[in-house]
């Protein structure tokens, strides 16, 4: 007999690199959890059944009275600086496999060039990008508060199309921040189209989420109309006092336009209160031509009282508060020791009134110093629960990269995942385990055309997630946002183990995945 048989004899290889045994497969279509065990190889679902016999993996996962699913998959991740953090540990650990990167009009440009970035520094998990329009009008435009001349217009056409053959999954917009609010729906059209064309989604923060969100969401629902793409209103939500509840509103619209044939979804993360810059609160048109103009501005007496009020408009008639306790700060490089605190406090510290005038006042000197990442407490319980069950909304964070110790980010850079199958699951029971789990991946893979990941299936790609559904959850607070999750013992990313009994393993296997344009 040949030596190399007689060796495969006495030292038989193992058919697979890792089985999963003893849990419940909840497969991320909707269907219901079986019991199934899962062998892997080569990076991929190769059987669902088993038992399978002692010995036939080089590692075995028992996953007994734990679930196992696809790896979550976040349809909107401010991760565009993952390849100076590749690890990206507070996404991996709440279970997320893949992100999609470049939402809110803001990408890295050129892509192209942006996936060989995160190609050669080996990402923790899975990366897609999406790019955006304010970033592409800033190239093309500046700040400038106009519309673009046609060859401007051909220009931007131009590098929407480019990035789309570069790999793309779309086009994002931010038609609340500059310079995105100075475009018209007819500009977003037209390179909505190019996206189109190229097989590509359209996911938009809508220009108002306040008191213009019923505009805000038509004008999307019109942009889809026009350039018949698919599109996603992207962390949905009915902003400030005067419009809680509008959702029953909005959601309506939604399934207005989807029986027209218009393709519209939506996403969400799973909390009462946004992250965004403080800039937020002050009009658009005094943020035009860039920071020294805004300068210049409050300078002059008339342009200052102007911005003043409508900094209170925002404050007090959007958002409908008389304090400024809705406000607190996240990210603050000039003065750290603020983060974390109020907007009140600053105000109390400086000896002044609790009131919107006052927030006036701090909010433009606060521009003036620098960067402010600030969370606004403005969201309604009952609107964040009934966009959560409607039959189009998946679940996407929002968040950012974060390691601890840096900053005080919003609670669900590290929590959104497992606090949808912790406290909205098994707590609220607002939606089935199935249901969440769908809207986590499935619903997500589905959007971004992703035949092979979003759902435990042969020869789908071994991204999978194992989490315990009685403890499941997340610690992590607005007060003390860097805690990672619970009740998640293993994540698999592309058939490696990159959470290992609740930590994170050395090792980063994660990729680019570029759309292949249509």
């Amino acid at each position: 007999m040949h030596l190399l048989a007689i060796l495969f004899l006495a030292f038989p290889q193992q058919p697979y690199d890792i089985v999963i045994t003893g849990g419940t497969v909840v497969d991320g279509t909707g269907a219901p959890g079986r019991r199934a065990d899962i062998a892997v190889r080569r990076g991929r679902i190769v059987e669902i059944g088993g038992p399978f016999a002692a010995g036939a993996a080089a590692r075995v996962i028992d996953a007994t009275g734990h679930v196992v699913a696809p790896g979550f998959i976040d349809l909107h991740a401010h991760i565009e600086g993952i390849a100076d953090h590749p690890a990206a540990e507070n996404f991996v650990r709440q279970g997320v496999t893949t992100a999609l990167a470049g939402p809110d009009g803001g990408s890295s440009y050129p892509i192209a060039d942006y996936g060989r970035r995160i190609t050669r520094a080996r990402p923790g998990l899975n990366v897609a990008t999406l790019v955006g329009h304010n970033t592409i009008r800033t190239r093309v435009m500046g700040r400038a508060q106009r519309a673009p001349r046609p060859a401007e217009l051909r220009r931007m056409r131009a590098m929407v199309a480019q990035a789309m053959r570069d790999g793309a999954f779309g086009l994002s917009t931010g038609l609340a921040y500059v310079p995105g609010a100075y475009s018209a729906t007819e500009e977003v059209v037209a390179l909505a189209i190019e996206a189109a064309d190229r097989g590509g989604i359209y996911t938009s923060h809508v220009r108002d989420e306040a008191s213009g969100v019923l505009a805000s969401v038509s004008e999307t629902i019109e942009i889809g109309r026009q350039s018949g793409i698919p599109v996603v209103i992207t962390h949905h939500k009915v902003s400030g006092r005067p419009q809680w509840g509008m959702s029953v509103r909005t959601l309506a619209m939604v399934d207005a336009a989807r029986q027209q044939h218009i393709d519209v979804t939506l996403d969400q993360y799973p909390y009462t209160a946004t992250q965004t810059g403080l800039s937020y609160l002050i009009p658009s048109w005094a943020l035009a031509d860039g920071d020294t103009a805004f300068a210049r501005r409050v300078a002059n007496p008339v342009l200052r009282d102007s911005i003043e009020r409508g900094i209170v408009h925002n404050i007090r008639g959007e958002r409908g508060f008389e304090e400024l306790n809705f406000v607190q700060f996240a990210l603050v490089p000039w003065r750290r020791d603020l983060q974390g605190r109020r907007l009140s406090d600053w105000a109390a510290e400086r000896g002044l009134p609790n009131t919107p005038e006052t927030g006036a006042d701090l909010v433009i000197e606060a521009a003036l110093s620098g960067n402010t990442r600030v969370v606004y407490h403005v969201l309604d319980e009952a609107d964040v629960q009934r966009i959560m069950r409607h039959q189009t909304t998946v679940i996407a964070s929002d968040g950012s990269l974060a390691r601890p110790g840096e900053g005080h980010p919003h609670p669900r850079s590290y929590g959104t995942f497992p606090r949808v199958l912790g406290r909205y699951v098994r707590e609220e029971r607002v939606l089935t385990l199935e249901e969440a789990i769908r809207k986590m991946t499935f619903l997500s893979a589905e959007r971004l055309g992703l035949h092979d990941r979003g759902r435990i299936a042969e020869n789908a790609w071994a991204d999978i997630v194992i989490f315990d559904p009685q403890t499941v959850g997340s610690p992590a607070t607005f007060e003390q946002p860097h805690q990672y999750p619970t009740g998640i013992p293993y994540v698999i990313v592309n058939g490696h183990v990159a959470v290992d009994n609740g930590m994170l393993a050395e090792g980063r296997f994660g990729r680019f995945i570029r759309k292949t344009a249509r």
